[in-house]
């Protein structure tokens, strides 16, 4: 339980360009319960770095084989006292001890709608024209919390879109994201709020 005042923190893994990742500390940049503290990432190149950087976040590479040393990790995320954590386009499987650590406190979001067109492989680019070459009518989001297998942990909310027949992958991906800004921040700011 949180004292009265003190902010729930939050570390964000992501791999890439980290557009959800901005969107986060955007969302949370001056929020009286919930601060964005710390950005992590396996690719030192990540365009990420430079956005949490710009925003005032701290970051830290661990690459893969930084996560060989547990104990290391977590006395990371202790030392920012971090609460939960959330998954921005993170492209590895997160360990079963992290997951042990933060108990239904790890939040991803899969650019389709869950169980379909999920597990690994299956992200980015490739949901999107699975999803196409599948002849499926609606596509969306699904957020959910993370287990030890992906994209199966419990699912929190899901938002749909049709498929149109001239969609491409890339237009496609292009729509999908616009919900994925627009509502993973809420939800978790929902989920943390109800906990504490």
């Amino acid at each position: 339980m949180k004292n009265p005042g003190q902010k729930y923190r939050l570390a964000i893994l992501a791999s890439g360009g980290g557009s959800n990742a901005a969107n986060f500390m955007d969302y949370f940049y001056d929020h009286p319960k919930i601060m964005v503290s710390l950005v992590v990432s396996n690719n030192a190149s990540a365009g990420v770095l430079e956005k949490a950087s710009a925003y005032g976040v701290d970051s830290r590479v661990l690459a893969a084989p930084a996560w060989e040393d547990k104990h290391a990790v977590l006395a990371l995320f202790d030392s920012y006292g971090i609460d939960a954590i959330v998954l921005a386009g993170y492209m590895r499987l997160i360990p079963g001890w992290l997951i042990h650590k933060y108990p239904n406190k790890i939040f991803n979001i899969h650019p389709a709608l869950l169980p379909g067109f999920g597990g690994k492989g299956m992200y980015g680019i490739f949901v999107h024209r699975a999803v196409i070459q599948s002849g499926a009518k609606r596509t969306g989001i699904t957020i959910h919390l993370v287990n030890e297998r992906y994209d199966e942990g419990p699912i929190l909310f899901q938002e749909s879109i049709p498929v149109y027949p001239d969609d491409t992958p890339e237009r496609l991906a292009r729509r999908v994201q616009r919900l994925e800004h627009k509502y993973y921040p809420i939800v978790v700011e929902e989920e943390v709020c109800s906990r504490k």
